[in-house]
């Protein structure tokens, strides 16, 4: 289960099957989701969270060169894209971590109200335990609204943009 894309693929059953708790260890893997967490009133009282358990890697021989953001050697973290009720597209959140709109502060926005998008291009960044994860577009269109702000948390699911499939 150590696999980027199968534990993307179990948070995305245990939030469809609505549980509020899941626990599970693999060997020296272990991984914990609390999706809901209830007062005495039924009001959600405290934001998702998802921990993870498994033995350190090697630590890197040295820094990347370059002065972009490194990138985990992971499968793609691909957003999930929904239509909302407004006929747009919402780009989601694969993971649970930080937004950044660019590469980094001195660098622009990869993508910005106005521009058209197509499959394949990178959005934004989610860093997540201090791995940079590009996050590519699986749809094409016209960008309506970054919903985010720049250098924000941002929970698994939760939508970044809004996209307009027709621009």
């Amino acid at each position: 289960m150590n696999n980027f894309k199968e534990i993307q693929e179990l948070i995305r059953l245990i939030t469809k099957a609505e549980l509020s708790e899941f626990k599970m260890k693999d060997g020296d893997f272990e991984l914990s989701i609390r999706t809901k967490y209830f007062n005495n009133s039924g009001k959600v009282s405290a934001a998702p969270a998802v921990t993870f358990s498994a033995p350190a890697p090697a630590a890197p021989a040295a820094p990347p060169a370059s002065d972009a953001p490194a990138t985990p050697d992971i499968p793609s973290a691909a957003p999930v894209a929904t239509e909302g009720s407004s006929g747009y597209l919402e780009i989601r959140s694969p993971i649970v971590g930080t937004f950044y709109r660019s590469p980094s502060p001195e660098k622009p926005a990869y993508i910005k109200p106005g521009d058209v998008i197509k499959p394949g291009d990178v959005v934004c960044i989610v860093e997540a335990m201090k791995l940079f994860n590009e996050i590519e577009s699986e749809h094409g269109g016209k960008v309506v609204k970054v919903i985010v702000e720049d250098a924000s948390p941002v929970e698994f699911d939760q939508v970044l943009f809004l996209l307009d499939p027709k621009g």
